[in-house]
């Protein structure tokens, strides 16, 4: 069953519903896990920041299908490659995150980081054998309002004008609190392990771009400050204005003072980042601009057998594919790339009813099927689901995989590249 992409240029309904998806697990999230998942940051070294060059004592990251290619960034001077360089791709690079403002440094919390102009990405290997993101932001919330400087002028994104409703900000609410109920009546949310709630368009952008992974928890309430409203947490500041909801530059301006060299490097022979240097092929199927500002995210339809892959709101490609059909259908939810390959044999047993109970070689009594060198294998979570191109088939449109997700194979070689680790999947009926 063949359906017709969406109409270019506006945002379709099923956007708003991973919107409201996204809120539902990021509510259950922050309730149950943000006071955990915090990072042991001690704050009395923060400014003993090792430098860029310094990286023995900290765990790299290992080889999980992240770009070969290194590229320089012409803004701000900087090199970005591997596991950083996919995960600013994946979440809106520059458009959210900034350009890089350092080179890779061991950070005095342990972890493997690089600085953008409004986070620190630091890469957390307690996550790498989960379906969560394995990159985070570093807490700089926390840093900030504790050392705000003084030498601000009031229309500066800091502030100076307000330092007691700050202190008030700060000062977690009880759940039975009128000012809870009014935020809750309006759609918003309470943090209970945080003592603080998240509502409007900060919340909008928080849930779309994945803040419970990657701002952590709320540290204060929304306040107003230099002409715009802010709320701080633990792992930067966002600000609301006339333009919309941001990060602000929190890594740029605490840099110096936690010791991070923001010095540029030379470029030598690297080319300059373009998104279209990761496209190995062009997309078949060429609907909107790769260039479009947000987060990278697919979606996936068992109803319509289809995929879109968006940037932001934009739907740049689409494709008919065919999902997992009974008793093996393809899992719901949200996930993200986590392991890619470019070419893998796949091996595996089923049971007399055909269901899927493992991998690798078949034991007595069960039925082996192997597929050899499956092109373009991005795995999405952790029941060995992925997106691969099929060569096997041409049934695109109806169910026919084990749980996989089967793609053309002119769209799975695309996909591939256009695809970093970090990205987001939507699986849904």
């Amino acid at each position: 069953m063949d359906a017709e992409p969406r109409p270019l240029g506006k945002p379709p309904s099923a956007c708003l519903s991973r919107r409201q998806a996204l809120w539902r697990m990021g509510v259950t999230g922050l309730s149950l896990a943000v006071g955990s998942a915090r990072l042991p940051v001690a704050l009395a070294q923060a400014d003993q920041l090792a430098s860029s060059d310094a990286l023995s004592g900290v765990e790299l990251p290992p080889d999980v299908g992240q770009a070969e290619l290194q590229v320089y960034v012409e803004a701000t001077g900087h090199r970005l490659r591997g596991l950083f360089l996919d995960y600013w791709r994946a979440n809106g690079a520059a458009a959210v995150y900034g350009n890089p403002i350092s080179e890779p440094f061991a950070a005095p919390n342990g972890y493997y980081s690089q600085a953008f102009e409004r986070g620190i990405f630091q890469y957390r290997p307690e996550f790498l054998y989960t379906a969560d993101p394995i990159v985070r932001l570093m807490p700089l919330g926390e840093l900030a309002l504790r050392d705000r400087p003084a030498g601000f002028r009031p229309d500066g994104w800091w502030g100076m004008d307000n330092d007691a409703r700050l202190v008030a900000a700060q000062r977690p609410l009880d759940p039975m609190d009128e000012a809870v109920a009014r935020v809750l009546a309006a759609g918003g949310v309470f943090v209970e392990a945080m003592g603080h709630t998240i509502g409007g368009e900060i919340l909008a952008w928080y849930t779309f771009n994945e803040g419970l992974f990657y701002l952590g928890g709320p540290l204060t309430e929304p306040l107003a400050e230099g002409g715009r409203t802010v709320q701080y947490f633990e792992g930067g500041l966002l600000q609301a204005g006339k333009d919309g909801v941001a990060l602000a530059p929190l890594a740029a301006e605490l840099a110096p003072d936690l010791g991070i060299d923001t010095a540029p490097v030379p470029r030598g022979d690297l080319p300059p980042y373009d998104e279209l240097l990761f496209w190995t092929v062009d997309t078949p199927n060429p609907l909107g601009d790769p260039y479009a500002p947000g987060p990278k995210w697919i979606e996936v339809s068992l109803a319509e057998q289809r995929l879109w892959a968006y940037q932001g709101d934009t739907v740049v490609s689409s494709t008919l594919v065919s999902t997992g059909i009974e008793p093996n259908g393809t899992d719901l939810g949200l996930f993200h790339v986590r392991l890619k390959f470019p070419v893998q044999d796949m091996q595996g047993f089923t049971d007399a009813t055909g269901e899927v109970v493992g991998f690798g070689d078949a034991p007595p009594a069960m039925i082996p099927y192997e597929v050899k060198a499956i092109p373009h294998v991005v795995y999405f979570n952790m029941e060995a689901e992925a997106l691969h191109g099929a060569y096997w088939h041409n049934n695109f449109g109806q169910q026919m995989s084990h749980g996989c997700v089967n793609l053309p194979l002119d769209f799975a070689a695309w996909l591939y590249g256009w695809a970093p680790l970090g990205t987001g999947i939507w699986v849904h009926d």
